[in-house]
């Protein structure tokens, strides 16, 4: 696995936009479903795709809230979907199976970050159960509308965060001990890529290739479900804690460095819609993504702590890509959802 991952040249950087990558490239009649594809990095990538010639559907808690957000861009429809709820879940499925649609490009973008300890009625912890295991459910849901395409593309939206932490066997859900939202965090990201390598391994044969990518650090995305409407986004930190980390300046605007990850929704939503389209990937996958290319191996990771306001680096490290644990997470996301 870890052989596939390094740079391959691409052409782009860290500071190419969404429709710099997709310069060039033609999606009509390209089906896309996009999970949070309403705002963030979401709206970016549902913007750039649907100006590419895409049609895009749109997975959202409120369809109607997200339908207000997209007006004006072509070839786009809503979708009822709560990543916390395997109900609705199921039900978002049955709805685009029933359509007919080939599906050619699924972008789990959505995902939640910070806030209390917060469970879903199953009792697992949310960060878990919504970055991972919602899309996990979603994605296989979907599995006979990607076969369809007869060549398509999972993209899941990870973080640098997944250093923090490997998956925490024993107690995914912290059933026990106390709790800490960053690690919780760090482990939802694991798992993303985690998925991403084991889901190539199973369905490259059919024509379903996967990326894991990591955006950068946009301070604008909303990834929060507890903060107040209208709030400003804080990515789960204090404001003063995003001053100490260089993400805002004095005066509380966002800093943009994509040299150093920080950068604007549009540059942030880049590498996912990169991983989506690009001819760059053809025969590639299972693998992870940053600055719009392969990312470096971190052979030798040092430790993160985000709570005190170490920024991590962006490179993949080795427990994130094992093939043994990608097969355990898989196994145990089938038991966790009784599959």
């Amino acid at each position: 696995m870890t052989q596939k991952q390094h740079p391959i040249g691409t052409g782009f950087t860290a500071a190419s936009t969404a429709d710099d990558v997709l310069a060039g490239i033609d999606l009509t009649g390209t089906n896309v479903v996009i999970t949070g594809g309403h705002q963030g990095l979401g709206i970016e990538a549902t913007r750039a795709l649907s100006k590419a010639g895409a049609s895009v559907t749109v997975a959202a808690r409120n369809p109607d809230r997200a339908a207000a957000a997209l007006e004006g861009i072509e070839r786009v429809e809503t979708s009822r979907l709560d990543l916390l709820d395997p109900a609705s879940i199921d039900a978002f499925v049955a709805r685009y199976l029933g359509s007919g649609r080939p599906l050619h490009v699924l972008l789990n973008n959505a995902g939640i970050q910070g806030g209390p300890l917060v469970r879903d009625e199953r009792g697992y912890e949310s960060h878990f159960a919504s970055n991972h295991l919602g899309h996990f459910q979603l994605t296989n849901g979907l599995l006979p509308a990607l076969r369809a395409a007869r060549g398509a593309r999972v993209v899941n939206l990870t973080s640098g965060a997944h250093r923090i932490c490997d998956i925490r066997w024993a107690d995914p859900n912290f059933l026990t001990g106390g709790y800490d939202g960053h690690l919780a965090y760090g482990q939802s990201k694991t798992a993303n890529i985690l998925f991403t390598v084991e889901l190539d391994r199973r369905w490259a044969d059919d024509g379903i290739r996967a990326y894991a990518v990591h955006p950068g650090i946009i301070v604008t995305t909303n990834l929060g479900p507890w903060r107040p409407e209208g709030a400003a986004p804080t990515l789960g930190f204090p404001v003063d804690a995003l001053r100490a980390m260089g993400l805002l300046d004095e005066s509380g605007r966002p800093v943009i460095d994509p040299d150093n990850e920080k950068k604007t929704p549009g540059q942030g939503a880049s590498t996912g819609v990169f991983a989506a389209t690009s001819p760059l990937l053809d025969g590639i996958g299972g693998v992870y993504l940053k600055d719009n290319d392969i990312s470096p191996l971190d052979d030798e990771p040092k430790s993160v702590d985000l709570a005190a306001g170490a920024l991590p680096s962006a490179n993949v490290v080795p427990h994130a890509l094992d093939p043994e644990s990608a097969r355990r997470l898989w196994e145990l996301s089938e038991q966790l959802l009784k599959v």
